[in-house]
């Protein structure tokens, strides 16, 4: 079962940053196709616009998904995202073009556009969310951090499968069907997720709330009102994991291309191999935490990357194939350390009543703020200052003000992820909110199934 989960959550958060990512690569065709050719700068700019808008929906995703996640369950909720992930990308695959139908070819490609983002917010804090309420005691941090970690590897894919296909097909193939493949296997993928997810039971911790009625009907209003440190907590956290993600998986390619001048083929193969550490990285961080705990190594993380910013764009910008190898993997490496352990934190942050909600706030409100405008913002910084580190300057800064944050978060490591209030009604107003040390039991009922099970 717990194979199964980390399975069906590893290709959840495989698909919804290929979603993202194959639709970037195709965005030159898909200006072309689905917005009128006049002007050139005008097409490309609405085909951005609706990449764009994906972003703006993942907060509204979080907000939906989250409540239902809370109230109904994760598994159910997992399985619907997942299958409108997958009906979204085939979708743009399957769509005719503005010369054929007109105008409602950008318009049907913006609502699927729509679907992607609003489930795209519902999956990263979910998936994680029934990995971690499933995962043996003392190795939530590895179980998370591996499952985490596949939201490295559809840029690698996707970047890939686009050179294949590029490489193999004429222009006018490509133009013509060749574009439509990424995103028809992307739609294959999301079935494949959604087929392991129905073979899935529910997490205990949800189940042992559930036995205990202390679902909460409102689980935004409860986080809001009762857990508003725990809330920014999570947004500052997210705020790094979503600058240092769109850095590597959105950004520097594009900054090694254009701004260096790399040659493409070469920024993307050394973008892939940064892309790969990271990947490698991120279980080990997360079982590094289940050792020594969650502050001490997102400390680490963040310090590192505070501390490598600088070297790593120095030599990523020296303008061969081998330096830029080294800059990234660099600092992929170290962002990797912080990206291991965070993923559970979110989660850990929260009670069981209100866990996928409160997570999915913080993380998704930080990813629009600090991961969907890093490539606009590290442009712009480069064209401001001139200089190549500007970038770098901006993530050694931010990085620092998190390591700040890092030191004075929870050490939650040895908790239990069912805490006190999701089975026991508080009679005593003052204590609502008052968790109990490191390590130290939480009463359950013992009379209950689901809670016994969670007990073993």
């Amino acid at each position: 079962m717990r194979r199964r989960v980390v399975v069906s959550a590893a290709i959840g958060q495989f698909v919804e940053w290929y979603d993202f990512v194959v639709y970037a690569y195709a965005a030159s065709v898909v200006a072309t196709l689905f917005f009128p050719a006049e002007d050139r700068a005008a097409s490309l700019l609405s085909t951005f616009a609706v990449y764009a808008v994906g972003f703006l929906m993942r907060p509204l995703g979080g907000l939906l998904f989250g409540h239902l996640g809370d109230q109904l369950g994760r598994r159910s909720v997992l399985s619907v995202i997942i299958l409108l992930m997958g009906i979204s990308t085939a979708g743009i695959g399957l769509l005719p073009t503005y010369q054929q139908i007109g105008i409602t070819a950008p318009v049907l490609l913006l609502v699927c556009r729509l679907l992607q983002g609003l489930s795209a917010g519902g999956e990263a804090m979910g998936s994680n969310a029934l990995v971690a309420e499933h995962a043996p005691p003392g190795r939530r941090g590895m179980y998370v951090g591996f499952a985490y970690s596949f939201a490295n590897l559809p840029a690698v894919f996707a970047a890939l499968f686009v050179l294949v296909l590029t490489n193999t097909l004429s222009a006018a193939s490509y133009e013509s069907w060749g574009w439509r493949l990424p995103f028809l296997v992307g739609g294959l993928l999301s079935l494949v997720g959604l087929y392991i997810r129905s073979q899935v039971a529910e997490s205990p911790a949800f189940r042992a709330t559930q036995a205990a009625e202390r679902v909460t009907g409102a689980p935004i209003l409860t986080v809001l009102r009762d857990h508003r440190r725990g809330l920014g907590f999570s947004f500052a956290m997210a705020a790094l994991s979503g600058l240092g993600f769109y850095t590597l998986a959105g950004y520097f390619s594009t900054y090694l291309s254009e701004s260096v001048g790399l040659d493409s083929n070469e920024a993307l193969i050394s973008n892939c191999v940064a892309l790969t550490a990271a990947f490698i990285t991120m279980p080990l961080a997360g079982r590094l935490s289940d050792r020594i705990g969650r502050r001490p190594v997102l400390a680490i993380g963040a310090a590192a990357s505070a501390v490598l910013s600088l070297p790593a764009y120095l030599l990523a910008s020296a303008g061969s194939l081998v330096t830029a190898v080294a800059g990234q993997s660099l600092l992929a490496v170290a962002l990797g350390v912080f990206f291991g352990p965070v993923g559970i934190v979110f989660l850990e942050l929260f009670p069981t009543r209100t866990r996928y909600s409160g997570s999915s706030i913080g993380y998704n409100s930080a990813y629009v703020v600090f991961g969907g405008t890093a490539p606009l913002l590290g442009t712009w910084l480069i064209d401001v200052s001139g200089s190549l580190l500007a970038p770098a300057v901006y993530m050694t800064a931010l990085s620092a003000c998190v390591f700040a944050v890092a030191l004075r978060i929870p050490e939650s490591h040895q908790d239990p992820l069912v805490h006190i209030e999701d089975t026991e009604v508080d009679t005593d107003p003052s204590a609502a909110t008052v968790r109990p040390p490191s390590g130290t039991p939480q009463r359950t009922d013992s009379t209950s199934t689901a809670k016994e099970e969670w007990s073993r």
